[in-house]
């Protein structure tokens, strides 16, 4: 599993942020045999597509957690899907209104992008999700909904043994909160890894309380509650360089300590975990 794309709101490459990145939400699980499987589409994804065939022979399934900018920008700059006879199968949550792919298209067409999406010579074929449980070529994926701004979910990915939860988004209930809703605590149970929100500091969050967002003692919360063994702090603010994440994954290690996690990470672009599926 690769991380393409770290941070949360907007990207925000820069010298103070050289280490994590500033790349937009991305990241992709691939294992022997099996099509990858891409965890948001934010600017990350153009790096990702780089390292991918361009001939028109890529395949691929990406778990859109929601449709706000940081999670889709990196759509139309996907080079794969620049060639006839690619394929991108799109699971994300039903909207308010109107379709899933009536959604995607209407800010992939002008006046918002020069081109539509359906001028993409690749083929894009979109799944709308709530509450599923999903196959993709022997990966179980569980999909629930997660507290944030508008339409959101989160996934689990279950594989050869190994277990990720991604909630990338995550409406903290309120200053100091604990409360986890069930159905999140239930996505997160156990997994090997848990790729969760940790963009605010307590400071932050008390003027934001209401932007959608958690803060770092919220997502060990999430992490110890739910039995979860690695927790990777994700979706970095934009406003934080390498040194504030740094102290931010200091505190996180210090809060997890006897709680039953394992590891705590603070997720970088170019970061790549392998899980051991012999069972050893």
């Amino acid at each position: 599993m690769t991380f393409y794309g770290v941070r949360g709101s907007t990207p925000c490459s820069c010298d103070s942020n050289r280490r994590y990145g500033g790349n937009t939400s991305c990241v992709v699980i691939e294992s022997e045999g099996r099509d990858p499987i891409l965890l948001d589409l934010g600017t990350g994804l153009r790096f990702f597509g780089l390292t991918q065939p361009r001939d028109g022979t890529f395949r691929g399934s990406a778990l859109v957690s929601h449709l706000h900018w940081d999670h889709v920008q990196g759509i139309p700059f996907f080079a794969p899907m620049l060639a006839e006879g690619a394929r991108l199968d799109i699971y994300a949550p039903i909207q308010a209104s109107g379709t899933l792919a009536d959604a995607v298209r209407t800010f992939i067409q002008p006046p918002y992008f020069p081109v539509s999406l359906d001028s993409l010579p690749g083929t894009f074929d979109f799944h709308e999700v709530e509450r599923d449980v999903i196959d993709l070529d022997g990966a179980k994926v569980t999909v629930a909904p997660v507290p944030h701004c508008g339409s959101t979910v989160g996934y689990r990915i279950d594989c050869d043994g190994v277990s990720v939860a991604y909630v990338s988004d995550h409406q903290q209930p309120g200053e100091g909160a604990t409360e986890v809703s069930a159905e999140v605590l239930e996505l997160c149970q156990g997994v090997d890894l848990l790729i969760h929100d940790a963009q605010y500091t307590p400071e932050e969050f008390s003027t934001r309380s209401d932007w959608g967002h958690c803060t770092v003692a919220y997502a060990v919360e999430v992490a110890a509650r739910s039995g979860a063994r690695r927790l990777a702090m994700f979706h970095h603010d934009p406003s934080h360089g390498d040194e504030q994440i740094d102290v931010l994954l200091d505190e996180a290690r210090a809060m997890a300590v006897g709680r039953g996690i394992d590891e705590v990470i603070a997720a970088a672009e170019g970061l790549t975990i392998s899980f051991d599926t012999t069972g050893s």
